[in-house]
């Protein structure tokens, strides 16, 4: 069985495949400040999407999404500044937009991926 670091990896790089299809451009994976970590930055149209990933091996102890409280989302809007301030020539223009993917499976691969836009 995968390590949750494992798994959390996984997962992340299926997120990043769905949205590649959907027709985003990748702009940064596990930026780090001193504040935390964004999973993904993705410019989408006039967007720019700051996309928190959670993976889980089963729905067993809640929906991945349950994770992304009004904390989380708070500290996620927070390090979406931080990204644009450090990033200005791909924020300029954009909209920022808080995303989430969530992926359940022991396999992140062909587990069931949900995808929510705009989860402020």
């Amino acid at each position: 069985m995968a390590s949750k670091d494992e798994l959390g990896r996984a997962g992340e790089e299926r997120a990043a495949q769905h949205l590649t299809r959907s027709g985003y451009t990748l702009l940064a994976r596990n930026w780090r400040c001193a504040q935390g970590e964004i999973d993904i930055v993705a410019a989408h149209g006039v967007h720019l999407a700051v996309i928190e990933v959670k993976t889980r091996r089963s729905s067993t102890y809640g929906h991945p999404f349950e994770a992304i409280d009004q904390r989380k989302r708070r500290r996620l809007w927070q390090l979406a500044h931080a990204w644009a301030v450090e990033n200005p020539d791909a924020a300029r223009g954009r909209i920022l937009r808080l995303e989430a993917i969530g992926i359940i499976g022991a396999d992140p691969f062909r587990g069931t991926l949900e995808h929510l836009v705009d989860i402020a």
